[in-house]
């Protein structure tokens, strides 16, 4: 988070965190949409078999959740 402070007050930026974000999760040529899943699609196990890694999707929703607390 950036601070910057001018004589009308104290301004806080989110930008580059933002943009982190998205590049970490491969995510910063996205398009957004409204809804990008159907709301009722439950998700399943991986199609290769593999195990699949909550770790990753974890580490996103905490950087998501912090991200609109600040």
């Amino acid at each position: 988070m950036a601070v910057a402070k001018s004589k009308d007050g104290i301004y806080t930026s989110q930008r580059k965190y933002i943009l982190n974000l998205l590049i970490e999760s491969k995510m910063l040529s996205c398009k957004p949409k409204s809804t990008p899943i159907d709301p009722k699609h439950q998700l399943g196990g991986a199609i290769d078999g593999l195990p699949m890694d909550n770790g990753k999707y974890q580490r996103l929703v905490g950087k998501l959740i912090y991200l609109s607390n600040t």
